[in-house]
């Protein structure tokens, strides 16, 4: 079987668990059941780079490396979460750029690749993750990898003339495009790259969902990250008999619980959301002191000035709604900023009558497929979802709407608080039907064979010397047989170019 090596910004603790949602919720199936390397940074800041970490859990070796202070301040902070997480959101407005932030942010991609490649052997499988991680393609293949690489990115791509704003934006592509694979969460994302990608130099859009750079090809498509929807529903049910869950229950008094589970970040419409909220209170009065609302937002990014202005703001705002609408007896509105454990959310969105998943904008939002599976299925709650959220185009069935329109979300929330029991269950119905017929592993092993077929066609991977791409020499590039478990037929990727 050929070796999959997964490279993220964070390894997760094989002993820690994955919270609700993000990327380790999507890999820590397909990881378990092949085994393999998982390498990225530790999560620890350390005065002076050190050697790379190996531990063995199972099957998989966890391999990681520490940032130093600096590192960690403009690579991480700087470059990737203050300048490409808005930017990749669309919401260029809200991007800090400075030139130091990016150079250190290739140096890091650079750093990484020099103590991976040794660790690679012939036939491995190389899949790296995320924004953080833009320029390491051709950095892999300048250190001579020939094997198979794929790149998925979890956020959204914006539009190439958003995109065009980075002043680094046309290398970052290039760099993209030394990669066999190209993988995204929606059509649409894929869409954009391949725009923005056409504008480079050299670089031409090929029929059946190919990019042409110079004499080899890339392939682009879109490949919608999925939970494990029966798993996750077994958790919420067994964690709704747990003490933490009963005594939620028992501080509602009967109210009906409204819910959102998000990071505390500028994209996830918070504000915007708690807006809504108020104007539920307004406009629907006859819900006072019947609903109750609970936000879990963790606060993420306190050292990025916009996350931290966030964070005021919203307390600002929650505390407004409750002095304006709280009674000694009824608090209209619970905001916490810290994480809790994946299985007590899950009992807490079983519990839920409403769910709100409002981002302004997302890849893909797990935690709104997480939602749909906590419920009971006889009596289940009502998703209210953006529809600038991924995972709107799988859960159509939700109540869809514009974050931005503070009424437009309140009269969704309030449709489902009254809406009957008959259309709640055929909503669900719905929505878990095309989660259950999907699943992390499916999602997986389906990008990796499209990685295998993709490398059997294109031709030798490029190097980058000097600022340009040229062949690399000639070499057998040995993939073996695919010991890879045929996806489901609807695991087939959608939207290829």
């Amino acid at each position: 079987m050929n070796r999959l090596v997964v490279v993220s910004n964070r390894v997760p603790s094989p002993e820690s668990g994955a919270q609700a949602g993000g990327l380790a919720v999507a890999l820590e199936g397909l990881m378990g059941r092949r085994g393999g390397l998982w390498f990225g940074w530790s999560g620890v800041v350390s005065e002076a780079p050190g050697p790379v970490s190996v531990r063995t859990h199972d099957n998989v070796q966890f391999a990681t490396v520490d940032l130093t202070q600096q590192e960690h301040d403009h690579y991480y902070t700087g470059f990737a979460n203050a300048t490409l997480w808005p930017l990749l959101h669309g919401m260029p407005e809200l991007m800090s750029y400075d030139r130091r932030d990016a150079q250190v942010y290739r140096a890091v991609n650079e750093r990484l690749v020099d103590m991976l490649a040794p660790m690679l052997r012939p036939n491995d499988l190389v899949w790296i993750h995320d924004y953080h991680l833009l320029s390491m393609p051709a950095l892999m293949r300048a250190r001579g990898v020939l094997a198979p690489i794929g790149f998925f990115l979890h956020v959204p791509f914006p539009s190439p003339d958003v995109f065009g704003a980075l002043p680094e934006s046309a290398m970052l592509l290039r760099e993209l495009l030394a990669a066999d694979l190209l993988g995204f969460q929606t059509d649409t994302d894929a869409e954009n790259f391949a725009n923005a990608a056409s504008h480079v130099p050299g670089v031409t859009r090929l029929p059946g969902g190919w990019l042409g750079v110079g004499g080899r090809r890339v392939r682009v498509g879109a490949f919608p990250v999925e939970i494990e929807a029966h798993e996750f529903a077994a958790m919420a049910a067994e964690s709704a008999r747990a003490p933490a869950v009963e005594r939620l229950r028992r501080s509602l008094h009967g109210q009906r619980m409204i819910i959102g589970i998000d990071r505390l970040d500028p994209t996830k419409g918070l504000l915007q959301r708690f807006g809504a909220y108020r104007r539920l209170l307004e406009s629907y009065p006859e819900w006072r002191r019947q609903v109750s609302y609970l936000q879990i937002a963790p606060a993420s990014r306190q050292e990025v000035a916009a996350y931290r202005a966030l964070r005021r703001e919203l307390e600002s705002t929650a505390g407004a709604i409750n002095a304006d609408f709280g009674e000694p007896d009824w608090l209209p509105l619970r905001s916490i900023v810290r994480a809790g454990a994946r299985k007590t959310i899950a009992g807490y969105m079983r519990e839920a009558r409403v769910g709100l998943v409002t981002p302004l904008r997302d890849g893909m939002n797990l935690v709104a497929k997480e939602y749909v599976a906590a419920q009971d299925p006889h009596n289940p709650g009502v998703l209210v979802l953006s529809r600038f959220a991924g995972a709107a185009r799988q859960l159509s069935a939700a109540l869809l709407v514009n974050p931005y329109a503070t009424d437009q979300v309140a009269d969704a929330i309030h449709e489902a608080l009254t809406m009957p029991l008959a259309e709640r269950q055929e909503r669900w119905r719905s929505m878990m039907y095309a989660l259950e017929a999907r699943s992390p592993l499916a999602w997986g092993r389906t990008f990796l064979a499209a990685l295998l077929r993709a490398n059997s066609i294109a031709p030798a991977p490029t190097m980058r010397v000097g600022g340009a791409f040229v062949s690399a020499p000639e070499a057998p590039i040995t993939v073996g047989r695919a010991s890879l478990d045929q996806p489901r037929a609807e695991q087939k990727p959608s939207g290829l170019i």
